[in-house]
């Protein structure tokens, strides 16, 4: 199973989903608006709230994030930790803990996930169908459901919730064969949002007391 970063960062960095021909016809016409929705936006600032859940593990985790995108450059703050991509590196901060890693991207890593790459993440290896229609809190919510055709894969379905209004994606709902479930809801969507020169940028001067691990 995909470590919690790596859960969050594919579901933020699929929200501009393209689906293959092969694909039934009106899921594929419902993401291709997602796709153009979101690659018109210069930027994208997202709260979201994380639960992962499995009543025979006796597991039940919730928390709150944010992440910042443009273009392949984001923020993420999750779980206590600050993620900065810079376009070439990868800055883990821990508060907590005053420590700091910083790693070279490495596309071979689940974790090191950017949006161009997750372009593409469900273009290959999935099987589309157009699922239920929900009336959340008054939001007209379009499910898409991504099937793995590899047996081996540990997911069972994905569920994608799309607001029909808006063509924002609403939530993600990843389900395991071992019935671990993971829901990605978003609370709030903002678009075009000022932001600094810097907002990417790593500045160690800021973090005098830490202690910085360079893995590379």
């Amino acid at each position: 199973m995909r470590t919690f970063y790596g859960i969050v960062l594919l579901f933020f960095f699929t929200l501009p989903l393209h689906l293959q021909a092969q694909s039934p016809e009106k899921a594929k016409a419902l993401l291709d608006q997602v796709s153009g929705r979101v690659k018109s936006y210069q930027n994208i600032s997202i709260d979201f709230k994380y639960s992962m859940g499995n009543p025979k593990q006796n597991l039940n985790q919730e928390s709150k994030g944010n992440v910042v995108l443009k273009g392949n450059l984001y923020t993420l703050d999750f779980m206590g930790t600050t993620r900065i991509f810079d376009g070439k590196k990868v800055y883990n901060i821990v508060p907590e803990d005053e420590e700091i890693s910083i790693s070279k991207y490495d596309d071979q890593k689940a974790d090191d996930l950017t949006p161009a790459k997750m372009l593409s993440f469900f273009n290959s290896g999935y099987k589309y169908s157009w699922d239920i229609l929900q009336n959340i809190k008054g939001r007209k919510i379009q499910y898409v459901k991504l099937n793995p055709l590899n047996t081996k894969d540990k997911t069972k379905e994905v569920l994608i919730g799309v607001d029909v209004q808006t063509k924002h994606i609403y939530n993600f709902i990843q389900t395991e064969k071992d019935g671990t479930k993971i829901i990605i809801t978003i609370n709030s969507f903002k678009t075009n949002q000022p932001l600094s020169k810097n907002h990417f940028t790593f500045t160690e001067s800021k973090y005098p007391n830490y202690y910085i691990n360079r893995l590379d």
